[in-house]
Parts: C-alpha cells; structure tokens; sequence
C-alpha cells in the first residue's frame, strides 16, 4: 500500500485555497466579456507547476472553482478551467529543468511566452464556442479577431506572462527553502 504524501497534500491544498480565494478577493480585476484579467490568479498555478503535473492540475481544478465562486460569467469560468491544459503540459516539461528554466532569464521568457501561447490558445478555444454559439449562454456583437483573438488570445498571453514573472520572482525569493521543499515532494 502506497503511503500518502503529506506534504505533498498540504502544498496541494494550500495553493488550491490561494487559487480559490484570489477571484473572490483581489482588487485588481477587469472584466471585459468575454476577456476578464484578474493579478495574480495565475501565480498559484504556476508555483504549482514548479513542485509538480499533479499538483498544477488540482490548483487549476480550485482556481475554477474559484472563479465560479466568484460568480464570474460562465464563459469565464470555462476559461479558468481551461488552464488545467498549460498547468500540466507546463508542468510536464518543468521536471528536471525547473531550476534551469527559472535562473535563466532567456528560457524562463521563452518557457513563459510559450506557456502563454498555450493557455491563450486553448482559452480562445472556448471563448470560439461561445462566439460560434456552440455553447450556448453568451453572444458577442465585437468581432471574432477583437472580441476572441485580441482580448482574449493576446490578452491572456500578456497576462499569463506577467503572472509567470510574479511567480518565479516569489520562487526565486524563496531560495534554497522553496528548492528543499520541491526535492522532498518528489522524492516521495
């Protein structure tokens, strides 16, 4: 029988409740249907994408259901949960090159704008089924290339990155505490 990781459960869940928390409470918010950018919302996801695929996929479960929480539009909601696809393929690629990535200012901004390009993408995805009207509960009068290639591909491209440079300052910072703690984490 396999043993449960404790620490590995409590860094899980006290990203997700940062996760769950930030749409409710940050101050920082736009919403511009069907764009919304709230600081910070990616900065649990992506200090879990530092630790592990697992770990990023359960705060980008929380930060959905934050956002529904939050009683965002559904259309933002889906975006949200949306990010389990960046988490996890960023996550993925992070293992045994995170500290490569995050001390190097050219990969961690060539990681970032990938990532970025990712999540942009994959959130233009459902944004295009609501436009299309393949999912019903919103309609959009602006454009396809203003209301889904702009403010939301290019948007969350912008918004992913600053959120990433947030996030790797607070692991930086962190030092050797933040590194001890991942090695602990994966070794069990």
């Amino acid at each position: 029988m396999k043993k449960t990781n404790t620490l590995r459960l409590t860094v899980t869940a006290l990203l997700t409740a940062i996760a769950i928390v930030i749409p409710m409470v940050m101050p920082i918010k736009v919403l511009i249907e069907p764009a919304s950018f709230t600081l910070a919302s990616h900065v649990p996801i992506f200090l879990a994408m530092f630790f592990s695929p697992g770990i990023a996929v359960a705060v980008s479960l929380g930060s959905a259901v934050g956002f529904l929480l939050a009683s965002f539009p559904i259309v933002v909601v889906l975006r949200a949960l949306s990010h389990v696809i960046f988490a996890y393929v960023g996550a993925k690629y992070l293992i045994n090159r995170r500290e490569q990535v995050l001390r190097s200012p050219l990969k961690s901004t060539i990681f970032s704008l990938a990532i970025g390009c990712l999540h942009g993408a994959a959130e233009m995805l459902v944004v295009s089924m609501f436009f299309f009207g393949l999912i019903p509960g919103s309609s959009y009068s602006e454009g396809f290339f203003l209301a889904v290639f702009l403010l939301v591909g290019v948007g969350t491209i912008v918004h992913s990155m600053v959120d990433f440079l947030i996030s790797q300052f607070v692991w930086t910072s962190l030092g050797s505490r933040v590194q001890s703690l991942a090695k602990r984490i994966e070794t069990k």
